[in-house]
């Protein structure tokens, strides 16, 4: 397995850039790489990739996820190849430092080959850019899905309190 491992801080809250990765379908607007995606249950998505005129289709089972904290996923199928995991940790500045960790299991010679060019931490870096100026420029998610899966199984939601996008003002 090849370890693909990048750290990029963003200028927002923990709980915004957290939800913003959630939605998944919305990768194709800032990831270069990514052309669609389907979310085919909470832990199911259906992924179509591709760099120029390559492309690549999989199914990505979500194994744990963790509000505000962590998502992990594997690739399914016969070509299953890769799992991730993106965890999310609140700074003192008030921002979020997020670090992708991707472990690729490369089935052909072409694949060792690209793995050992170092493109895949070149895209794995400039799609993180691409996060931090989409999520930064919005300066708020677009949708949150704030439940939580162990070993791939959803477990049930639990009431949350709306949070207000009012801004309160100190009175005074």
């Amino acid at each position: 397995m090849n370890v693909v491992e990048e750290t990029i801080e963003v200028a927002v809250p923990v709980q915004t850039a957290y939800n913003q990765w959630t939605q998944f379908k919305s990768f194709p607007r800032f990831m270069s790489t990514v052309r669609s995606v389907e979310q085919v249950r909470p832990n199911l998505t259906r992924w179509v990739i591709g760099l120029g005129p390559v492309r690549h289709e999989f199914e990505a089972e979500i194994v744990e996820q963790v509000p505000d904290t962590l998502v992990t996923w594997r690739s399914l199928g016969r070509r299953a190849g890769h799992r991730g995991e993106v965890s999310f940790r609140a700074t003192a500045s008030g921002r979020t430092s997020i670090l992708v960790r991707i472990s690729i299991k490369p089935h052909r010679v072409r694949d060792r080959l690209v793995h050992a060019s170092g493109l895949p931490r070149r895209v794995v870096r400039a799609e993180l850019g691409h996060f931090k100026e989409f999520i930064e420029g919005l300066g708020q998610e677009g949708g949150a899905w704030r439940g939580v899966i162990r070993g791939g199984h959803v477990e049930p939601l639990e009431a949350e309190p709306p949070r207000s996008r009012v801004p309160h003002w100190p009175v005074g």
